[in-house]
């Protein structure tokens, strides 16, 4: 019997030595840390759950495992498919390249081989672009039979009518390891908005919708496996675009989990839709107020004045739902001087939780393209620097080591001891309004 290996590359990287050293001392970073390289990879799980029958299946995420190409190298895979984000590609490069040695085929796919298929198709035997479950099933007849084409592009998107059920069960690789505290499903796919920084899924296609009975039956498959679990939903911008948003919404209700997911700012703006999103069991939204000092092209309705994103954001929070406020470092006009007003807004603002990243010009987004054609981008290095914590860029007003140390004195002060209390207990109290809401 044929069998497939499955091996994604994930988890947060960093290379600018003072950073990671942050990165290891501030429980706030190092929580959300965690959590990132806990989310299992759905994409592979997906293609895992629509592998016929005559091929086995094995999942090993490169995060966990010291000894990657030797468990790989055990389970005799007759191909190992890979999937990589920019910041861990030159890994999964390296790791395909091993493959090769041992006489075992490998296909890789994700955003940065579909933006880049021909560089990927240096390294592995051949390359998946955009939807993979558009070519999963040639490819697996075309390993089978050893004739593997160098690259697979599908005809049309994929429709997500046809979603297949992930396999959640091989994330439990054996009866006495515990369920994953972190499991993910994704209810769209793309992104009605085109913010030209963004390297998200909008990359593989435009905006798509999974039917709510497939989200259900995904949601009932993982409650089976644990009765409490906590989920990610790995949407571009849960709730952007759908018709029927309370139908989700609904169907999500009916799992009684509790979930993160991402939106923008405008859902603060129906207080029947946050109460819904409150009632559907999210305890935490991300929302992307971007940059202080710069308007990024393509943000459609998503941009507005600050002021309107802090009203939404309180009516959100006062539902019961925390608001994890989004925010980039480094846009054009960035000074030292802006970075200390962003860090004084955040430190007195109402959110209660942050995430701060720099701007990262992802190959395939409009930003990559501008930076390339105006000679900004950094020669020296390379995509392992694209980790969001990296400078990857000339900023235009300020120089590359006057960035750095604007953006580590953010994180210093952001993710203080103090400031991470702070939101650690305003964090409680708006989770206890959502529990007194249900009691009623």
């Amino acid at each position: 019997m044929p069998h497939v290996a499955f091996v994604p590359f994930t988890g947060l990287r960093v290379r600018e030595k003072e950073m990671l050293k942050l990165g290891m001392s501030l429980p706030g970073l190092r929580t959300r840390a965690d959590a990132l390289s806990a989310l299992p990879a759905l994409g592979l799980l997906t293609l895992a759950g629509m592998t016929p029958e005559e091929w086995n299946c094995s999942y090993h995420p490169s995060s966990e495992s010291k000894t990657l190409v030797d468990d790989v190298l055990e389970s005799n895979p007759d191909l190992v498919a890979v999937s990589a984000l920019t910041a861990s590609v030159l890994e999964a490069y390296d790791f395909c390249e091993t493959m090769k040695q041992n006489g075992i085929a490998t296909v890789i796919g994700g955003l940065h081989a579909t933006v880049l298929p021909d560089e990927a198709s240096q390294h592995a035997s051949s390359v998946c672009v955009g939807d993979g479950e558009s070519s999963w099933l040639q490819i697996l007849a075309d390993a089978k039979n050893q004739s593997l084409e160098k690259i697979y592009r599908p005809v049309k998107p994929f429709n997500l009518d046809e979603s297949p059920l992930p396999r959640f069960d091989l994330l439990q690789k054996d009866s006495a390891n515990k369920a994953p505290q972190r499991w993910t499903v994704q209810t769209q796919r793309g992104c009605p908005w085109a913010c030209d920084f963004c390297g998200a899924s909008r990359l593989l296609g435009p905006a798509r919708f999974k039917p709510v009975t497939r989200i259900g039956a995904e949601l009932d498959k993982i409650k089976s496996l644990d009765h409490s679990p906590w989920v990610e939903l790995a949407d571009d911008n849960t709730l952007a675009g759908r018709k029927d948003s309370f139908e989700l919404l609904e169907e999500i209700q009916s799992a009684n989990i509790k979930y993160f997911t991402e939106s923008d700012w405008r859902i603060g703006e129906d207080p029947k839709l946050v109460k819904a999103l409150a009632d559907s069991g999210c305890v935490q939204v991300l929302v992307g107020i971007e940059s202080l000092t710069n308007q990024y092209s393509g943000m459609g309705r998503k941009q507005t004045e600050l002021q309107k994103m802090c009203d939404a954001i309180e009516v959100i929070q006062d539902a019961g739902i925390v608001v994890n406020g989004c925010f980039i470092v480094g846009a054009d006009g960035e000074t030292n001087e802006s970075i200390d007003l962003m860090t004084k807004f955040i430190n007195e603002s109402s959110l209660a939780e942050v995430q701060l990243t720099l701007q990262t010009p992802f190959p395939g987004t409009g930003l990559y393209r501008r930076f390339a054609k105006e000679s900004r981008l950094l020669k020296n290095r390379d995509w392992s620097y694209y980790t969001l914590f990296d400078v990857v860029f000339k900023p235009d007003i300020m120089t590359v080591p006057e960035l750095e140390s604007g953006f580590r004195r953010s994180i210093m002060d952001v993710f203080s001891v103090e400031a991470s209390a702070k939101r650690a207990s305003l964090r409680r109290k708006i989770w206890v309004k959502q529990l007194r809401s249900k009691s009623q």
